[in-house]
Formats: C-alpha cells, structure tokens, sequence
C-alpha cells in the first residue's frame, strides 16, 4: 500500500508539472506561433494595401488636377467677356476696360491685348508697380510679349481656334521680394474678332495669389471633400515646382501639410504646366503605416515573450522563496528548540543540584538561584518573542499603552542586564538624559525591543566587547540608541535584516543559535508606537540600531 500512495503521490507531482509546462511554456509558445502567423500574413496583406492606397492617391491627384484647371478656366472665362472690342474701342477705352478687369480682379497681375496692326496694350496692377520686381517684370513682359507674339503670333492664334477652349497656359520663373515666384498667363482669342486676325487677349495671375490664396484654399477644398466621401485618414497635398530637389519645397500646401516629400506625385498639364501636386498622409506616410504595423506586431510578440518570461521568472521566484522560506521555518524551529532546551537543560541541573543537597555553603546556593532566574528570564524572552510574533502573524498583537516615565522603564531593563552583560566581559556605557517627559507607550513592548537589541550586542560582538545605550531627546522626538563594536552589518543587508527569519551571511550569525524574530519584532513595536528605527552599521567596526519614537503624547 505504502509503494502504491508513493507512487500516486508521484504520478500527481508528475501532472502538476505537466500541467505547469503547458500552462507556462506551451500555451504561450502555441500563441507565438500564431501570432508569427498572423504576423507574417498581415505582412503580405500591407503590400496589396499600399498598392491600393497609392492607386487611391493617384486618383485624387487626377480629380485634383482637373478641379483645379476647371477654377483657372472660370475665372479666365469671366476676364474673357470683359476684353475691350479691339475694332470698336479706342485705344483709352481699350485701356481703361483692362484697368477695369484688373480692378475687379485682385487675383492678375497683368492683362493685355494684342493685336497685330496695332501693336501691344499691357496694363498691370497700378498698386504694385511700386514693387521695383513688379515693374521689372511689366517692362520685361511687355519687351518680350511684343517680340514673341510679332514673330509667332499668327501660329498662336490658329493653334488656340482648334482647341474646344482657345486656350493656351504658360508658367514662368519670376522675382518677388521673398525670392523666386512663378506667374501662370493664360493666352485666349476673343469670340467677336474674326478667325483671320492675329489679335489674342491674356491674363497673368500675380504669383503671391497663387501661392497665398488660389492653391491653399483649393487644396483645402480637395482634402475636405476627399475626407468626406470616405472618411478615412485626413491627406495632406501639395504644389510644387518640377525642377529637379523641389519635392520637399513646396509653393502650396493644404492645411496638415508637415515638413518632407510627397507619397505620390503627379506632373499637372494644360493650365498650370510646369507645376506638380503631391498627396501624403497628414504628418506619416504609408512606409511608416506599414512599419507601425509590424513594430506593432513585433511589440505583440515582446509582450507575449515577456508574459512568458515573467511567468517563468515569477514561477522560480515563487517557487524559491516558498523553498527558501521553508528552509528559514525549519531553521527556526531547530533554533527555537535549542534555545529552549538549553535554559531548560540548565534550570533542571542546578534545581537538581539544590534538590540533591550537594551544595553547602549559602553563597553557592544563592549563585545557583540566581542562574536559575536568569535563565527563567531568557526562556520567558524567547517565549515572549515567538508568542509576539505569532499575534502580529495573525493580526491579533494589542498593545497597553500607558503614561511612562521611560527613563525609569530604560534604567530598570539595563538594571536586570547588567550582571550579564558585565559576566560577558562587556564595558557599558549608559546615557540618560534627566528630561525626558513621560511619554504613553506599552512599557513590556519597548522593554522587550531594547532587551532585543540588547541580546544582539551581546551575541555579535567578538573582538571588541563594548554595549553603549543612550536616551534622549532631539526635537519632537524620543532617540534610544544601542551601540555596539561588533561584526557590523553591510550596506546591503541593512534593509533586510528587520524581515522575519532573515540572518546575515557572517558566519558568526549562523554558528550563534537564534530565531531572526528579534529585529523584525523591534521594528513592528517601533510602528505600532508611531515610530521608526534606524540602523548604521559599518562591516567590521559595529553598528548604531536607533529607535525614533514621537513625543507628541507627551504629558
């Protein structure tokens, strides 16, 4: 039967590992896996999205262009109908009907009529021939309109009659005080003049309009009107020049647009010739979509990996700590058992001796009753200790707390020590200050913390023998110190050295007997009086344990 429950017992342990593995190792390496999948899949699925946005992009691009020679042709068209009638007007009402397109048209730069028997009639702006890079512009326009249309004209005009609008656009480089600009002139014939003639009108929208007004407030428009039919990502677009590095200088941009090259390009014809439009996604790109795609990906399997990692980690660590902590209870236990035999042992020897009646003379006898009571006092301490440890475990610890005078309550605990402190060979010291006010405070509760400290001292000190104790006052607070030259503690044990059952690593700590409640029963009773205590301890040199206890229910 015995083989039998060894063997159940080991064939459960065998399916709670199992079932550990699974749970901890093969559930989220079957996740991976999928997730890798999935991953790999949806790498393929972006290749025929970007394909699909940058078909959708040039779509917009081409709806675009068009919106936008279809806004250039109205608005030539109604400069159109305003042209003087070159064979009914005289030359002052030629001009003063340009000057009345201009007027009426902010947006021009410069208007003109030319006719081949007459010769060309060019009025600009009057505001901005003030602008010596506008007045330029007039007298080079004006030299060079004269030559081009005296030489070419005839060809120009036929050409526009064939069009279905008689229409011809040209875009030039020009000067604006903020450096380079580009004018756009519209040429067209007017419908009263006969087909035979060379006469022809033109238009030249000021650059500052176009960049400022015209593409802005279209792009605008185009993106609104885009984000509305599909709610999608909000676009950016732009309006550049074709030259060569020009991508990322932009003439024009919607609202949104941020700084760098287009996603799709699109070279505009016809109208704005010499022009390009660009589309991208408002402050990313589809390459940066894409990449967040599978940097999100990838983070998923970084959380999963880690969620493994830390359920493995937090497993041995559990697992560890529970073996570890097992480990401090049966230490525990058999130091708690020596503790207690050994007074025992000792009490039952010298009762025995009494109760023999080998001893003779009174002072022996009284020698042997003052062991007996020292040793009734440690085993009542150690007593005391593991039952205090026990109601803090169960919550249960209640403190009395009452008006002390806790100089009297200091000097009496160091009173019933002293005869073992001075048997161990120890120089003590004692510092008491006569002004300490009482103070309420669970008088066995502070007693049993500085009798702990105390019992320390005395356990750890081996080459230098020395126990100082002082009490005084700094402040709104009450110090007690306990001082000692003993094997001290290192700097990374301090903080652990008030958790149960913690023992440093010094070998003489493990060769002393002793239960590791001491320090974390001090520091518990230090709390529960609104205090806190301190240590400073240099490894080799001794240590300094401080308890800080508040004054403010001082009477």
């Amino acid at each position: 039967m015995r083989l039998k429950g060894n063997r159940l017992w080991g064939h459960d342990n065998r399916f709670r590992l199992i079932l550990t593995l699974v749970l901890a190792v093969l559930l989220p390496a079957v996740a991976l896996i999928y997730v890798n999948f999935q991953h790999l899949e949806s790498i393929k699925r972006d290749k025929k999205v970007e394909a699909l946005i940058h078909r959708d992009f040039q779509y917009v691009l081409a709806v675009s262009e068009k919106r936008l020679n279809q806004k250039a042709y109205r608005l030539t068209d109604e400069v159109r109908d305003l042209f003087p009638a070159p064979d009914i007007d005289s030359e002052v009402e030629k001009a003063r009907k340009l000057d009345f397109i201009l007027s009426k048209n902010p947006g021009l730069a410069h208007v003109f009529l030319f006719d081949r028997d007459k010769g060309l009639l060019l009025r600009s702006q009057p505001q901005q021939l003030n602008d010596k890079y506008c007045r330029v512009e007039h007298d080079l326009m004006e030299k060079s309109f004269s030559g081009w249309f005296g030489m070419e004209g005839k060809m120009l005009v036929e050409g526009m009659h064939k069009k279905v609008r008689p229409y011809t656009w040209y875009t030039s480089l020009t000067k604006r005080a903020d450096g380079d600009a580009y004018v756009t002139t519209a040429l067209f014939v007017l419908p009263q003049v006969s087909r035979d003639r060379v006469v022809m009108g033109g238009a030249s929208f000021d650059p500052n309009y176009l960049k400022q007004t015209f593409f802005p407030e279209m792009l605008d428009e185009l993106i609104n009107q885009k984000l509305t039919e599909d709610k999608g990502e909000r676009l950016a677009m732009m309006v550049y020049p074709t030259e060569e590095g020009t991508e990322d200088k932009p003439l024009a941009t919607s609202a949104g647009w941020s700084k760098g090259k287009p996603e799709i390009t699109r070279k505009l014809d016809d109208v704005f010739r010499g022009f390009a439009l660009g589309i991208k996604f408002q402050g990313t790109t589809v390459d940066a979509i894409g990449h967040r795609w599978v940097m999100q990906s990838f983070l998923i399997l970084g959380v999963l990996s880690l969620l493994m990692i830390g359920g493995l980690v937090l497993t041995y660590r559990n697992v560890s700590k529970e073996m570890a902590l097992a480990h401090l209870k049966s230490d525990f236990v058999s130091n708690v058992s020596h503790e207690l035999r050994t007074p025992l042992a000792l009490i039952r020897l010298y009762a025995e001796t009494l109760e023999l009646g080998r001893i003779t003379t009174q002072e022996k006898k009284q020698d042997y009753y003052r062991i007996i009571r020292k040793e009734s006092e440690r085993l009542t301490a150690l007593i005391n200790n593991i039952l205090d440890f026990s109601r803090i475990e169960a919550g249960r610890k209640e403190y009395d707390f009452r008006e002390t005078d806790i100089a009297e309550l200091v000097r009496n605990t160091l009173d019933a020590y002293r005869f073992q402190i001075e048997q161990q060979g120890f120089a003590f010291e004692q510092h008491i200050e006569s002004s300490i006010p009482a103070v309420r405070v669970d008088r066995e509760a502070i007693a049993r913390a500085l009798v702990n400290l105390i019992n320390n001292a005395l356990k750890y000190s081996v080459h230098e023998k020395f126990l100082g104790v002082k009490l005084y006052r700094a402040n709104d607070l009450l110090k007690l110190e306990v001082i000692d030259r003993g094997i001290g503690i290192t700097r990374r044990e301090q903080s652990k050295i008030f958790e149960k059952f913690y023992r440093t690593g010094d070998p003489l700590v493990h060769n002393t007997k002793g239960s590791g409640l001491g320090l974390s029963l001090v520091r518990h009773i230090t709390q529960a009086h609104g205090g806190e205590v301190q240590v400073e301890s240099t490894p080799g040199k001794g240590s300094k344990f401080t308890l800080s206890l508040p004054l403010a229910t001082a009477t």
